[in-house]
């Protein structure tokens, strides 16, 4: 008989607060929404580890849904928090961020490794003293000419963006699931080939 696999936390990055919402940079936060509503559609509620969390079941197991209520760059702390509070192994930990490194609309997956240069995930390494977790990357692209990438992950979508946000946060979640139910290598084999 196979063991039925414990709890994972899938947490999405963004900034909180309305001015934030519609922001690249939230794009982790509509992902877990759309994971929420999948996995019942109940109400986030808010933790003392300082997220809004709502457990349920998504692709057969349980998941705890999490948005930290710290800016992106102190991430680390809620996630530490609930990782403890949950009893989670960090490699059951799926951490859904923007990717200024990838075309807007790309999914990639990967466990581990660098943060390029994105503070929101610095944090969660720190905090959780390992890198060795796993994460959907969501492609933004780059800032056009020489606008500061702060700046950019701040702004809106543009308009031709905005009619594509939808199937590509659809997208995203259903990598998350596909990690969940089936593992790392197999799902980066089916996403990949799916987007850019």
């Amino acid at each position: 008989m196979t063991a039925v696999p414990g709890p994972a936390l899938v947490v999405g990055l963004g900034n909180p607060g309305p001015e934030y919402a519609e922001t690249r940079h939230n794009v982790g936060f509509r992902v877990v929404e759309l994971l929420a509503a999948r996995a019942g559609g109940g109400r986030f509620s808010k933790h003392k580890s300082n997220a809004d969390v709502l457990e349920g079941r998504l692709a057969g197991r349980k998941v705890v849904l999490a948005k930290p209520r710290t800016y992106m760059n102190v991430s680390g702390g809620p996630v530490a928090g609930l990782l403890r509070y949950f009893s989670v192994p960090a490699t059951e930990l799926v951490v859904v961020h923007d990717d200024l490194d990838l075309g807007f609309g790309v999914i990639r997956l990967k466990q581990g490794g660098g943060e390029g240069g994105h503070n929101g995930l610095r944090s969660i390494s720190q905090s959780c003293g390992t890198r060795d977790y796993l994460r959907v990357r969501f492609g933004i692209g780059r800032p056009p000419g020489r606008q500061d990438p702060a700046d950019f992950v701040l702004k809106r979508f543009s308009s031709v963006e905005a009619k594509e946000l939808e199937f590509a946060v659809d997208l995203a979640a259903d990598a998350a699931e596909a990690l969940l139910s089936d593992g790392l290598e197999p799902t980066q084999n089916r996403f990949h080939a799916l987007s850019g």
